[in-house]
């Protein structure tokens, strides 16, 4: 969704932008501007300035700049919709929006916010189950206050009462999941639970988790999916962690809301939680809004190994620095961090195994390594895990599996590039890649396509000239081109007879069935340019081949200089690759 431009010039023009920064950021009037200290990095020496006439901010020292929105985005952690949100509720400004929120959504919002209210009270009132049971748990009233944990008493339908009386609808009520129906009768869907709200980063309550006192199943019950709650875009507790996040520049990503209670009590306040055990690619997005690097705290039994491992990739595809610990003193970070302490859990968190160490301990533990099949089948598996590192990683690792392993770091270089190629060979151009590559082999997809396209247009002819010596693997794509070029010469058309004529009747036959049997699925020009990235492509893959095989032979030889002036060849080759690919 996006905010309509009327709304958007209307904010610029309410909201003096040294009012807005000056409530967080102390200014003083430096000519016509104003100044203060950078909030976006630490500097002694102000570098920050505020043009009221303008109407934008500059730092000089980090370069951080833009106007009103660009601040409340950046300083507050929100994206762009919620800063506009932000600044209008604080102004008074009705958000129109191409796409506007329906009355019906902020209705959901509206009765949340009253449910959570109504657990909240609930809690409070000292004599009841839920508030004996958090003190037992020992958390702290401030804390409780902090999360707005509340209560859902034992009645069968205090809710359901309390928001109908408000006059809301019994049909929104089943909506949210906040009650349910049964023979015509109506009832609370959560009894008995200790009640956590969970919010948007916004603030606003789009659901909740409720936790049973005493006996019963489930142990936790949470809000069904609904217009204002999707679990797989929302993470428990970052609406008040994200900042900390931000700061620390690090996210603890834990299981369940007691440990997200129970950690941030303690101080150690960067945490958040997946709603569930199985973290989703949009949670991994939120995250890296507030920081690239992530510990993963699960529980240490084989399903939060198995989250664990979920979360890993996920992350790591995120292009985030991803750590895992298993707590080692309790089964979980609540329970260790109550017996420990804070030090305990940040010495926990620095002894954390990266990516590739975490996954590496667990496969030592599925092999006897004691046996040369055994670290055979383990390296095997190794190399599966290095081949999603960079160069400069797997060149580490290669060396510690190497010594560990008493196998070569070429043997193990080689394996590595044996997965990676099975991987690449996934990504598949328009144009289509080589099917073999040897030379005297099938004439590949590609050959075909560039044949079918000087075949339709003679003026692409020119346009592969540069790429003539790399194009063609086969002798019969080979003989077929030089077969173009001689028509191309003399006449500048290409007469499809003719050039039959010039082949051995099985380049003939071949040509034929490209005339009549390749298709080319799109527009010409980008037949074209598909075709160039394919041979760009192939090519560099050649060298990366080249370059493994070298880096191998270097390994044998123990020739640092020119492992390390290889490996920076290859990882360029291999950025190279990405670019071209669009990968």
């Amino acid at each position: 969704m996006s905010a309509g431009n009327n709304t958007v010039d209307e904010i610029k023009s309410r909201c003096n932008i040294v009012d807005v920064i000056g409530r967080v950021v102390p200014l003083k009037r430096a000519g016509s501007n104003y100044k203060g200290r950078c909030p976006f990095h630490n500097e002694k020496t102000p570098s920050f300035v505020v043009s009221e006439t303008k109407q934008i901010f500059t730092c000089f020292g980090c370069g951080a700049t833009g106007d009103v929105l660009s601040f409340v985005e950046k300083y507050y952690q929100l994206d762009f919709m919620q800063a506009v949100e932000k600044l209008a509720d604080e102004y008074g400004i009705t958000v129109r929006r191409g796409f506007h929120k329906s009355e019906n959504k902020e209705q959901a919002y509206q009765i949340n916010r009253e449910a959570a209210k109504f657990f909240f009270r609930a809690l409070r009132e000292r004599a009841n189950p839920g508030y004996s049971y958090m003190k037992k748990r020992g958390i702290a009233p401030e804390t409780l206050n902090k999360f707005g944990i509340g209560y859902a008493d034992s009645q069968w339908d205090s809710l359901y009462r309390h928001l109908t009386a408000m006059g809301f609808k019994k049909e929104k009520l089943l909506e949210l999941g906040l009650i349910s129906q049964s023979k015509g009768k109506y009832y609370d869907k959560f009894r008995g639970r200790v009640m956590f709200p969970i919010m948007n980063t916004s603030g606003k309550v789009i659901g909740f988790g409720g936790r049973v006192v005493g006996e019963g199943e489930p142990k936790y019950l949470n809000s069904q999916e609904s217009s204002v709650f999707l679990k797989k875009n929302n993470l428990y507790g970052l609406n008040i962690t994200r900042q900390e996040i931000g700061r620390e520049d690090q996210a603890i990503l834990v299981e369940g809301y007691m440990d997200v209670v129970s950690l941030y009590q303690s101080g150690v306040r960067n945490v958040s939680a997946s709603l569930g055990t199985a973290l989703t690619e949009n949670q991994a997005k939120l995250l890296k809004r507030y920081t690239d690097n992530v510990v993963l705290s699960y529980d240490a039994d084989q399903a939060g190994i198995n989250a664990a491992l979920r979360g890993l990739d996920i992350l790591h595809r995120e292009n985030c620095r991803v750590k895992v610990l298993h707590v080692t003193d309790g089964k979980d970070p609540d329970e260790f961090v109550k017996k420990n302490g804070k030090l305990a859990f940040l010495k926990l968190i620095d002894q954390a195994l990266p990516f590739a160490d975490y996954k590496l301990s667990l496969l030592r533990k599925s092999f006897d390594l004691t046996t040369t099949e055994g670290r055979v089948d383990f390296l095997r598996q190794a190399a599966r895990v290095l081949s999603d590192l960079s160069p400069v990683e797997q060149d580490i690792y290669i060396k510690k599996l190497a010594e560990e392993t008493k196998i070569s770091q070429g043997a193990i270089r080689l394996e590595i590039n044996g997965n990676t190629s099975e991987k690449q060979s996934g990504h598949q151009p328009a144009a289509g890649r080589t099917e073999r590559e040897e030379s005297g082999g099938e004439v590949s997809m590609l050959e075909k396509n560039i044949i079918k396209l000087i075949l339709q247009s003679s003026s692409y002819y020119p346009k592969f000239a540069p790429y003539e010596n790399t194009a063609f693997f086969s002798e019969s794509g080979r003989r077929i081109y030089r077969g173009i070029q001689e028509i191309y010469m003399e006449e500048e058309e290409i007469d499809i007879r003719k050039l039959a004529d010039l082949l051995e009747p099985g380049d003939a036959e071949i040509l034929k069935d490209i005339r009549d049997n390749v298709r080319l699925a799109h527009k010409e020009e980008r037949i074209f340019q598909d075709c160039v990235r394919a041979i760009k492509e192939r090519e560099l893959e050649h060298k990366e081949k080249e370059l493994i095989t070298r880096l191998s032979m270097a390994d044998e030889e123990e020739n640092e200089e020119v492992i390390r002036e290889l490996t920076q060849e290859l990882m360029n080759i291999q950025k190279m690759r990405k670019t071209v690919g669009g990968r």
